[in-house]
């Protein structure tokens, strides 16, 4: 059976249809059912985990392992890691809402709730109740449980919320010692944020007419007229209407007949008339970047952001470890 065979299979089995996880087949033999034969992952406090669970999570990651894997070897080894990884956070999730639980002053508004619930109805059922409550009996739930769900899903929202909130300040002394240990990641080429004219030469129009316009733009340019204005006015290409703004390109993005007048252009030039098969162009540079090490000061946001990822992913890990060691869990 080839490897394309044995992934469409593994689709099938896991009871997967063009419209997404189908219940059509549960005992089909995906592998779950032999690594859990009584149909139970894990239980955790009072919440039992079952191998439907992982397979409604599971389902809409198996067309992109499909696609990642290499042969039907490693698409086993890719489905039993995501495996492994969805019953941790499912463990995860039920010791975070837990922990909510806990303490007795911690309660979310019937409203917000409310709320929620609301919008789920529209934006999932057209605002139509009755599909809405369909939906709820077609899955064998009460609107009571599901509620409970959708609070759940609240809580766990918040609780990681808050466990980010609580690593959001980065010291200056961290992000400047972060940088002298890190200037080569902020290394850039040169680079130019253009905007440009096009102008389209007609079927009657010469070339020496077609400058002569060119030359009527730079005139005006000069004169102290806003470039983005004379595009939207003059420029004949796609980007015309955002009066020629191509955003920020590098030396190397560009052919040479075009980087070599426009690299040596300073913050707020205009080149000469480019002429090429395509027409005449006006290439002004609104901004300039030069190759070298981005000072510290261009940067600060970015490292500030890589390093309160990286505090509260430490943070978050250190946080459910204690979760689980407090915890009741048990793996089968």
């Amino acid at each position: 059976m080839t490897f394309s065979r044995c992934a469409t299979l593994a689709l099938t089995l896991l009871g997967l249809t063009s419209s997404g996880y189908s219940q059509t087949n549960p005992d089909a033999d995906d592998g779950l059912n032999l690594r859990y034969a009584n149909g139970v992952a894990a239980v955790v406090e009072n919440k039992v985990i079952t191998v439907d669970d992982i397979r409604k999570e599971i389902a809409p990651l198996l067309p992109q392992l499909q696609r990642d894997a290499r042969n039907e070897e490693d698409f086993n080894k890719r489905l039993e890691s995501v495996q492994d990884s969805i019953i941790q956070e499912l463990i995860d999730r039920v010791l975070i809402i837990n922990e909510f639980r806990k303490d007795e002053k911690k309660q979310i508004p019937p409203g917000f709730i409310d709320s929620r619930i609301a919008d789920i109805q529209s934006q999932q059922f057209d605002n139509d109740r009755s599909k809405f409550l369909g939906f709820l009996r077609a899955r064998g739930t009460t609107l009571r449980q599901y509620r409970i769900e959708v609070e759940d899903d609240i809580i766990y929202s918040y609780m990681r919320q808050q466990q980010r909130k609580s690593q959001s300040i980065v010291s200056p002394v961290r992000i400047e010692t972060y940088y002298e240990e890190n200037k080569e990641r902020f290394q850039q080429e040169d680079s130019v944020h253009l905007r440009l004219i096009q102008l389209n030469g007609a079927s009657d129009e010469s070339e020496a007419q077609l400058l002569t316009r060119a030359m009527e733009v730079i005139g005006r340019f000069q004169r102290g007229e806003d470039f983005s204005e004379l595009a939207k006015e003059y420029s004949e290409d796609s980007r015309r209407s955002k009066g020629g703004d191509w955003g920020w390109q590098k030396r190397s993005d560009l052919k040479k007949e075009f980087s070599s007048p426009l690299f040596n252009l300073d913050k707020g030039e205009i080149t000469d008339p480019v002429l090429t098969s395509d027409g005449c162009f006006l290439l002004f540079a609104k901004d300039r970047k030069y190759a070298g090490i981005q000072p510290i000061d261009q940067v600060r946001d970015t490292i500030e952001r890589i390093l309160i990822q990286r505090m509260s992913s430490v943070s978050e890990e250190r946080w459910l470890e204690r979760l689980r060691r407090n915890g009741y869990v048990k793996h089968y």
